[in-house]
């Protein structure tokens, strides 16, 4: 008997050691992906932000209702189409789909000073670093909390389309403070989420699924970092 305890606990021990190497893995494709998805954020952005040939070619005409929109189209697009890509293809959708969101905030350049807004961005990196890492520690459950700020972000994500046409700086400033809080809650959740959903599907082993589970993470992970950034540039920012 004791033989057999000592060879189950053995096994169970080389198993869960199998399924934390395993996590490790995972988180760590998660945020590479999403490193190589914010660099193609950042070329794109900088290289037509400080085009002002360019930013007039696309801001300074009805283009720009495209370009603006355009993120918003692909990122419901590519959940509905998950399941039908491969791999290579959905990790492609998410380097296009950054691509575009590059576009989309390239003007940011031409609105705010270089200097804030790489200390914005190094503030929202130190933020994001804290509460991923919060997130991926804690043993508090936070679905409840997921639950409330999805329904923040939907409420967030029509204010913002409603104030582009009233431009209301109450209203601007009201959806900077929400977007802050409410990025920075997703931020913590989706970490732990993601970690959660690997370790649900760890004894599965399907590589195909774990693949596209990890592009879908690194995109989670990227708007979050992405839109709690937009905010803080909003408060942190000096304009032009």
């Amino acid at each position: 008997m004791a033989d057999y305890t000592t060879i189950r606990t053995a096994g169970a021990g080389s198993r869960s050691a199998q399924i934390d190497a395993g996590l490790r893995a995972h988180m760590n494709k998660v945020y590479g992906l999403m490193s190589v998805g914010m660099l193609i954020t950042g070329a794109v952005a900088w290289a037509v932000g400080t085009n002002d040939a360019m930013l007039a070619a696309i801001f300074g005409t009805p283009l720009k209702w495209v370009v603006m929109f355009a993120p918003l189209i692909m990122v419901f697009a590519f959940g509905a189409l998950l399941n039908r890509l491969s791999v290579a293809a959905a990790q492609l959708f998410f380097y296009v789909y950054a691509a575009a969101m590059g576009l989309s905030i390239s003007f940011i350049f031409a609105a705010y000073t270089g200097v804030s807004i790489a200390q914005t961005f190094l503030v929202t990196a130190i933020s994001f670093a804290a509460l991923s890492l919060y997130g991926y520690t804690t043993k508090k459950d936070l679905s409840g909390l997921g639950t409330f700020l999805i329904m923040g972000l939907v409420g967030l994500i029509l204010a913002s389309i409603i104030n582009i046409f009233l431009a209301s700086s109450a209203l601007a400033f009201a959806v900077s403070v929400l977007g802050v809080l409410i990025f920075a809650g997703l931020t913590a959740y989706d970490t732990q989420n993601i970690k959660n959903t690997y370790l649900q599907h760890a004894m599965v082993g399907d590589q195909e699924w774990l693949g596209k589970a990890a592009i879908m993470g690194a995109l989670q992970l990227y708007l979050d970092f992405i839109n709690m950034f937009m905010f803080l540039l909003q408060f942190l920012g000096n304009r032009e």
